[in-house]
């Protein structure tokens, strides 16, 4: 028997997730499946998807994927229209593709900024604006919309994303009276350093496991799992009274 919380409330709800064959998202999509909700997820790694879908096949309802570049807002609004389509009114939204490369101020052209700001923030604005008329036809929704700690602790490396993701947090606190109106709740997950295949490949050397162990208030690495159990809460009715906050999993972080 598992030691984690399965959610009543979840079984049939339609959920979208952008970025889901990978990393955080893969494990959003796992999840969500596991619990009995009908997945669509948005990437453009083909190969990842292939495969995440076919480990989920004997699900009560097998993910549905479609091939988007969530940077190109037509492709973004056609896609949420096939998965209206496929699986129905969306229920659930999770604002969670992005992408934290490397890069220097000094190298940031308009081009540049356009394409951070493009694949960090701006699809999550309209993927919102998109599933609204979805929530207030089924008289409620989550949207959950994927924050960072980096911006919070100062970090360099990467000044364009750190700028998008705080942003994230000011559309969530822009949003949440206006929705909370019509039952719809809007809050960010904030991650602190989680470690996935891709952190661990490009980032975690021995340096980055002092770091961790100085400086999180739990012991271990910080894993996708772990805030895809967070999501599943704030996509459940379980959390029918938490809007516009800040949910930061980081294994306290100091």
């Amino acid at each position: 028997m598992s030691a984690y919380a399965t959610y009543p409330s979840l079984i049939d709800r339609n959920v979208l997730i952008t970025g889901g064959a990978s990393g955080i998202g893969a494990a959003f999509v796992d999840h969500f499946a596991r619990q009995g909700a009908r997945v669509a997820f948005l990437d453009v790694d083909d190969a990842s998807a292939v495969t995440l879908c076919a480990a989920l096949s004997q699900m009560r309802y097998a993910p549905h994927y479609l091939h988007c570049d969530i940077t190109d807002l037509q492709a973004l609004q056609n896609a949420i229209d096939e998965v209206r389509k496929t699986i129905g009114p969306i229920a659930v939204l999770i604002n969670n593709a992005a992408n934290d490369v490397r890069h220097a101020l000094a190298d940031v052209d308009a081009a540049a900024f356009e394409r951070n700001v493009a694949v960090n923030l701006r699809h999550q604005v309209f993927a919102t604006q998109a599933v609204i008329p979805d929530m207030r036809l089924l008289g409620g929704g989550s949207i959950i919309c994927l924050g960072s700690t980096g911006w919070m602790k100062k970090n360099a490396g990467y000044p364009l994303y750190a700028m998008a993701k705080a942003a994230v947090h000011g559309f969530v606190n822009g949003m949440a009276r206006e929705l909370g109106k019509e039952h719809i709740r809007i809050n960010s997950l904030v991650p602190g350093w989680a470690i996935t295949e891709k952190q661990a490949r490009l980032w975690l050397d021995d340096a980055g496991r002092e770091e961790i162990a100085r400086f999180q208030c739990l012991p271990g690495f910080l894993l996708a799992e772990d805030l895809a159990r967070a999501a599943l809460f704030l996509a459940a009715d379980d959390s029918r009274m938490c809007t516009g906050q800040d949910f930061i999993v980081d294994g306290g972080w100091v």
